[in-house]
């Protein structure tokens, strides 16, 4: 395990190397969650019918660009989230269990969970904004629109619209609702992966490698969309509005609901899968690969009573 430095490092090349696949079905998502926003069953236009529906509507309307608007700031996001997720979660894990157990080698589920809600809630509040200019560039379309419009040019051009006509308040609009939402995810990510992982060994005798992370990997990928996908929806919905269209996140689940119906938190979910299975099996294979990288160079590089410290 590289220290935490190099896992926040590690963790986040990972992750960048992840969203470059996946990207375009978080696009898809996202406007699939924002289509018939705050509007009864019957009256809602349905101009993205699916995943795949989307994707070609998307790619034929608006080319690849479509696909890929926000790129920038997801890898900036994704950089933060992981970084913190992948770099913070064995130390506090090993740190709280040490205070418990008295030995940081004792797997506790309770411990891990925790381990991981906490590192990913810290990654969630960090990049908060990059996510939210994010979700606005991807809901973006001068072809097929769904919900509100802001039309900006890139990343940088929104970030800096949005400190000047909401200030720093605007551009932490829905911080709660993406740390309820990372918390979730991660709280069930990485113990999920190292649960499955552990029993694959043991149970169905795999060995390191490829293979094991691969099929660990799908394992946590599938837990972390079913648990998320609720506050997910919320948090694009939260993220995209203008002025005070919700209140806060209960005030935006009861609305959707109470409107769309139940299911309605559950819109792109397919999007969310097709997106989450790929990227967390990339994120965590590629992170076991650029830990490893990066824990080469710090033994090239860094004397042992440093990377005892860090």
């Amino acid at each position: 395990m590289a220290t935490t430095t190099g896992a926040f490092i590690a963790g986040g090349i990972a992750a960048c190397g992840a969203v470059t696949v996946t990207h375009p079905f978080e696009t898809v998502k996202i406007r699939l969650q924002l289509q018939g926003e705050l509007q009864s069953k019957k009256d809602a236009p349905r101009l993205y019918k699916g995943v795949f529906h989307g994707v070609s509507v998307i790619f034929k309307n608006e080319g690849p660009k479509g696909l890929f608007r926000g790129i920038g700031a997801a890898y900036v996001y994704q950089m933060i989230l992981n970084g913190c997720r992948l770099g913070f979660y064995e130390p506090l894990r090993k740190g709280v269990t040490t205070a418990v157990f008295k030995d940081p080698n004792v797997q506790s589920l309770g411990i891990n969970i925790f381990s991981g809600a906490a590192s990913g809630v810290l990654g969630a509040a960090a990049g908060s904004p990059f996510f939210l200019v994010k979700t606005r560039l991807q809901s973006y379309s001068p072809f097929l629109p769904v919900g509100t419009q802001h039309g900006y040019r890139n990343a940088f051009d929104g970030l800096t619209k949005i400190n000047r006509n909401e200030g720093i308040k605007g551009l932490y609009r829905g911080v709660g609702a993406a740390m309820v939402r990372t918390g979730f995810g991660s709280s069930v990510q990485l113990p999920t992966y190292f649960f499955a992982k552990r029993r694959l060994i043991r149970h169905v005798g795999m060995e390191e490698g490829p293979a094991l992370h691969l099929a660990s990997s799908a394992a946590s990928g599938f837990v972390v969309c079913c648990v998320m996908h609720p506050p997910d929806t919320i948090m694009s919905r939260m993220y995209n509005q203008t002025g005070n269209l919700y209140n806060g996140v209960f005030d935006c689940l009861i609305k959707t609901v109470k409107t769309e119906g139940l299911l309605a938190i559950y819109k792109g979910f397919f999007a969310h899968l097709a997106r989450i299975l790929p990227h967390t099996i990339l994120t965590l294979s590629l992170a076991e690969q650029t830990n490893k990288l990066v824990r080469k160079v710090e033994d090239r590089i860094l004397p042992t009573t440093i990377k005892e410290k860090i």
